[in-house]
């Protein structure tokens, strides 16, 4: 059973490569994966002496810590369900996802969080606070958790009786819903180790990588791409000493623990090569690639990368309900990497659907659908999403796209995100990709607007690289020399922000919404007026 667990595979790295470093943060921690074994092993005897059952959800909001990762851990090695919650969230929104998902527990940093406090004392729900004074203490779980615990030690054996099965559901989270309400996903043990040899087997990740974690890891992409494929390699991760993403310490962070590589969200990149652009590093490190994924990376972003840092950037192609990775590009040994390709589907059936479920030919759009060992068994309580989403034999993702003659998958954009102008149905990556290649460009995204005579309009939201001087104009030429007429944004909103959700996405019907909403202030005229 312990092949077909993620917890069986970290027991067998950790007696693999006990004295291998695991876990950093700066000027804190350096915890081998033995030690991480020990602390991970600790605290789910002491979850499971406290009462919590197998499949029991806690949740988790933390920063990204050491706390975190030990949390995370032990909560699904205690074959308790794992749902760890944006710390950004309002009381309110909290409210909902611990009552959504049936939390048990919520787990916080010592520092605690207001609004998740608040919301699960609203719901009765215990909060413990998890703490590593320091490497070589124990976990410090507060005192709440011991409403179920004696007054005596945990059974020392009580571990070596938890066995793991490959159905436990391990973690649960939400879609983030770009069109309904959140879904909850539910993960499966098999599901995370299948994602993570998935991931370990594409880019070749092994005990010799490091990484810095810079993505939140409260999602998937942070958490199987960046974190457990990693330590399930016997690799190593940094987390940033702010618990977030800092852009001043990212290279001295990746220079410091000779990080091989690191994965990020297109919006990220583009912070990481603005700073090279304006402070360089005086050396970088020899990097063996740089991932790109849960967004579309322009092709003229991905040479620009390239260029900066000497190093191939590998777009990958994923989402929550395949436990991450679905496609990548290779390493270059392994095969060529496409600019605006996602790549080759990695350890799972892909296939392009016709809305009658018929297999598409190369290079015809279809619906990109999916089966395989990392994929979950549905959404939880949604019988409606699950008889859309489950069908044919196949999941279906929502993304329309065809795979090329080489077998590398292109992705038109989200099958309800295409603007359809009369009747022409255009894919908003492409206008993306155009409005980003121009040198005075930073940031771009397009969008459809309702409009009386197309059904629907094309336009777009453009930040300016720092200290360019471009305006709607400009923008407006540029597309024109480039794209189709009809594909020209009528429309150009030169900003200094774009509305993003945690992950650093930027989800379309948002941006409408903000944009369409600053015409109708400007426009309506106040009553009486």
């Amino acid at each position: 059973m312990e092949n077909l667990t993620l917890s069986g595979l970290l027991i067998n790295v950790a007696a693999k490569f006990p004295s291998r470093r695991a876990i950093s943060v700066p000027g804190k921690f350096d915890l081998s994966h033995a030690r991480l074994h020990q602390l991970v092993e600790r605290t789910a005897t002491r979850l499971v002496a406290a009462g919590v059952q197998p499949g029991d959800v806690i949740a988790l909001t933390f920063p990204n810590s050491v706390e975190f990762v030990i949390a995370f851990l032990a909560v699904i090695r205690a074959r308790a369900t794992a749902a760890p919650l944006n710390p950004a969230y309002t009381a309110d929104e909290f409210r909902f996802y611990l009552s959504d998902s049936d939390s048990k527990i919520l787990l916080t940093s010592k520092q605690g969080s207001a609004p998740a406090q608040a919301a699960a004392s609203k719901l009765n729900i215990p909060h413990v606070t998890v703490a590593l004074p320091d490497a070589d203490s124990d976990v410090a779980l507060s005192s709440s958790l011991s409403q179920y615990e004696s007054d005596s030690e945990p059974d020392p054996n009580l571990s070596s009786k938890l066995i793991n099965d490959p159905s436990d559901i391990s973690l649960f989270l939400h879609t983030s819903g770009t069109t309904s309400r959140p879904k909850g996903v539910p993960l499966t043990q098999l599901n995370l180790v299948s994602s993570v040899n998935n991931i370990k087997s594409v880019y070749r990740i092994t005990e010799s990588d490091s990484t810095v974690i810079v993505l939140p890891l409260f999602h998937v992409h942070g958490l199987l791409a960046g974190l457990l494929s990693s330590v399930g390699a016997g690799g190593a991760v940094t987390l940033p000493a702010a618990g977030r993403f800092s852009a001043s310490t990212f290279w001295s962070d990746m220079k410091n623990y000779n990080a091989t590589w690191y994965t990020a969200v297109p919006t990220i990149h583009q912070i990481i090569l603005d700073r090279h652009l304006n402070s360089p590093e005086p050396v970088y490190p020899r990097l063996r690639f740089i991932r790109s994924c849960s967004a579309a990376l322009a092709p003229s972003i991905l040479a620009r990368l390239e260029e900066a840092f000497g190093a191939p950037v590998l777009e990958a192609y994923a989402m929550t309900e395949a436990s991450h990775l679905m496609a990548s590009n290779p390493l270059p040994q392994d095969g060529p990497h496409v600019p605006g390709s996602v790549g080759k589907p990695v350890g799972q059936e892909m296939a392009i659907l016709d809305e009658n479920g018929k297999p598409q030919e190369a290079n015809a759009n279809g619906e990109v659908c999916i089966r395989g060992p990392n994929v979950t068994k549905g959404y939880k309580n949604n019988p409606e999403a699950n008889k859309s989403a489950f069908q044919f034999g196949w999941f279906h993702t929502g993304d329309l796209g065809y795979l090329d003659s080489d077998g590398y998958l292109h992705l038109v954009g989200r099958i309800k995100e295409l603007i359809n102008r009369g009747g022409e149905k255009i894919s908003p990556i492409e206008v993306d990709a155009v409005l980003l290649s121009h040198p005075d460009v930073a940031q771009a995204v397009a969008f459809g607007v309702p409009d009386d005579k197309y059904g629907e309009e094309i336009n777009c939201a453009v930040i300016p690289r720092e200290g360019a001087n471009i305006d709607e104009s400009e923008v407006s030429r540029h597309c024109k020399t480039n794209l189709a007429g009809f594909k020209v944004p009528k429309k150009v909103f030169i900003t200094d922000s774009l509305p993003k959700t945690a992950t650093g996405k930027i989800q379309r019907r948002i941006v409408a919404e903000h944009f369409l909403a600053q015409i109708s202030t400007a426009k309506v005229p106040k009553f009486g007026a």
